[in-house]
């Protein structure tokens, strides 16, 4: 399977749709596309430079959450491959097709539709630049090794050498896709260790303080510190963070 492109899908609770769109537009700089699907249901984040990689969808049940579209050439033949790494089909749409990685992470395998040209960062008042360009997968300490082969094998991207931290794993992201896939372990004890992986988006910027007040700003709030990065929650509970990394290389 060749990765031709990456969105990040933001799943929101029909009652709390409106006001997520709102907040996670006005963060990314994104203008909102008219609604498509069968009930109105989702929406491209559409960035004033590049293709789409931020994408909304209204749920019926259940809290929401974050998961990864993979866009190719075939998808059924990709989730022939994925099951044989070890995924599991939970739903073939026909148009796409819904997994489950071996730990538990939802992904969708769907048509690539020529999506080509990367986001650029904005920069804001104050000369901040930033960019949502990161989706971390937080994956049970049991599970961890499994799950980096897995999503190595998957897209074909290796990993990164390691830094300072062994429980934060990256893919080497192709440099004309904007979203870039973490791996991190989750602490063992503080999750159960039976609780699926989850994930969680990241913003790359130049100025950690600036974001967080920009983003206090619209409703969020800071809940951890640490020296490169800021965790945060949306205004209503949804986690992310605020990274200091190169916001035009991921780096």
């Amino acid at each position: 399977m060749q990765v031709k492109w990456l969105s990040a899908f933001l799943d929101f609770p029909a009652d709390e749709f409106g006001g997520e769109v709102t907040f996670w537009r006005a963060i990314s700089g994104s203008t909102v596309s008219p609604p498509r699907g069968e009930h109105r249901e989702f929406a491209s984040l559409e960035p004033f430079h590049g293709d789409p990689h931020l994408r909304v969808q209204r749920v019926d049940e259940g809290p929401g959450g974050v998961h990864l579209d993979i866009h190719t050439d075939d998808p059924h033949a990709a989730a022939e491959e994925a099951a044989g790494l070890g995924a599991t089909l939970i739903h073939d749409a026909d148009t796409h097709l819904v997994l489950r990685s071996p730990a538990g992470f939802v992904f969708c395998l769907v048509p690539w539709e020529g999506e080509t040209t990367r986001s650029r960062p904005i920069r804001w008042p104050g000369d901040a630049i930033s960019i949502i360009d990161q989706l971390c997968i937080d994956i049970p300490a049991p599970d961890f090794d499994a799950e980096v082969e897995f999503w190595t094998n998957l897209t074909g991207w290796p990993l990164n050498p390691p830094g300072t931290r062994p429980e934060l794993i990256a893919l080497r992201r192709d440099p004309s896709i904007t979203i870039g896939i973490l791996l991190q372990r989750r602490e063992s004890g503080t999750t159960d260790d039976s609780t699926p992986a989850t994930g969680h988006l990241d913003l790359a910027t130049n100025s950690v303080p600036d974001e967080v007040a920009r983003h206090e700003g619209w409703g969020a709030r800071a809940v951890g510190q640490y020296p490169k990065w800021t965790t945060m929650v949306d205004p209503m509970g949804r986690p992310y963070c605020i990274t200091s990394r190169n916001p035009r290389t991921g780096a």
